[in-house]
């Protein structure tokens, strides 16, 4: 690996997280910040550990995923970086994003 590995993520990854974010906040604003935090946090440890998540080639391949209180990060790794797909609700059927 030359230098230190990226996380990007998609247009609809970032859509996701303001959704998600709008959602939360319409009940509990500090709970919406905080949920973007742990779903950050756990985005950021992929940059060092990008195997972490269990591989879910059976949706599509190359994708893995992390699980953030009730919410899905779907990722995938391309050359040396990292690429969230998606943030979902747990309850979403993955198969049909």
């Amino acid at each position: 690996m030359s230098g230190r590995r990226r996380l990007f993520r998609t247009l609809r990854a970032r859509q996701d997280l303001i959704e998600i974010w709008e959602h939360v906040t319409a009940d509990n604003p500090a709970a919406a910040d905080a949920l973007l935090d742990r779903i950050d946090d756990a985005c950021s440890r992929l940059i060092d550990h990008p195997r972490l998540g269990p591989a879910r080639d059976d949706i599509r391949p190359g994708l893995r995923y992390r699980i953030v209180s009730d919410y899905v990060v779907l990722y995938r790794l391309i050359d040396d970086d990292v690429e969230i797909v998606r943030v979902v609700h747990g309850r979403r059927d993955l198969f049909h994003l």
